[in-house]
């Protein structure tokens, strides 16, 4: 049983000035990333343009980084305006799901654009008709599937936990690793199996889209300069968003549980990551409407 049935954040900070800044930067970020996010979504939605398989995921990637940045910044916002930052244990089951579910969601969607990446470049001929709507479709929503078996089965694993002593997490955010800490039972096995999942699933996607982009980034030997200019530009794009992702999942979650201050600090990362992707996709949506081209990497890099 948990103590009160609740758990107590500690947040970020502890000190009243330092609470003060963390609430405004916050808020400066979150609020950036949603009318970011959201100007994503509504430009692909309203415009013509835009039709193809790329914004197609885009807009879906834009769409779970909404939800994703909801799922803990507006918490840790106002906690820092309260004295008491108490979470039920329901919310907390709550947020850890719905953490893991778009988190997932993401990486699942920069692989599949990855694919979209690699066929425009290396398949161009063959492109539309391999990516066609209801191919893009279904890998959307394996995505989605996949996303909710990842968020299930973490959730599984904090309920099997018996929580019957301390109740303060230190983290801003309600997520497995700070959960282990609090468990009156032995978790190496339950620390195992979180490895095996979502330690596994960042370490082999990171893996997967770096060789997907080497792959990539080869094929552009025998391209014109002006397509290896665009492909480039692009690609590294792709490729600096991955690393500002995966970076900071990969150090969290293939690592046993561990009392370092270094984990929030870590997690905090992902709000670079979300900046530096809202600022790629706009960059990428305006510069496309103004060519006028039907959008898809094939167009983009002037293959086909």
């Amino acid at each position: 049983m948990v103590m009160n049935n609740s758990f107590i954040l500690l947040g970020l900070a502890q000190d009243p000035v330092r609470k003060k800044i963390v609430f405004v930067t916050f808020l400066y970020f979150y609020l950036g990333t949603l009318l970011g996010n959201l100007l994503i979504i509504a430009t692909i939605k309203t415009s013509q343009a835009l039709g193809g398989p790329m914004y197609f995921f885009l807009f879906h990637l834009s769409l779970s980084d909404t939800f994703l940045s909801t799922s803990t910044a507006p918490r840790m916002i106002v906690d820092t305006l309260l004295r008491n930052t108490t979470i039920s244990f329901s919310e907390c089951i709550i947020q850890a799901f719905t953490f893991h579910f778009f988190g997932c969601l993401e990486i699942f969607i920069l692989i599949i654009m990855a694919v979209d990446c690699y066929m425009a470049v290396c398949k161009p001929l063959h492109y539309m008709t391999i990516m066609s709507q209801q191919v893009c479709g279904a890998l959307v929503a394996v995505a989605w599937v996949g996303s909710c078996v990842h968020s299930s089965a973490q959730i599984f694993l904090a309920l099997s936990l018996p929580f019957c002593g301390p109740n303060v997490i230190d983290h801003y955010l309600c997520d497995l690793q700070p959960l282990l800490r609090l468990a009156c039972t032995d978790t190496y096995m339950v620390n195992l199996l979180l490895v095996t999942n979502s330690g596994a699933i960042c370490t082999a996607s990171f893996v997967m889209l770096m060789f997907s982009y080497v792959i990539i980034l080869h094929s552009l030997r025998n391209h014109s300069a002006e397509g290896k200019r665009k492909a480039l530009s692009t690609c590294i794009s792709h490729i600096i968003v991955v690393i500002l992702f995966f970076g900071p999942c990969i150090f969290i979650y293939t690592r046993p549980a561990t009392t370092f201050s270094m984990d929030k600090m870590t997690a905090v990362n992902a709000e670079v990551k979300n900046a530096m992707r809202m600022l790629w996709s706009k960059k990428l949506i305006s510069d496309d409407k103004r060519r006028m081209e039907v959008p898809s990497f094939s167009s983009l890099f002037g293959l086909i």
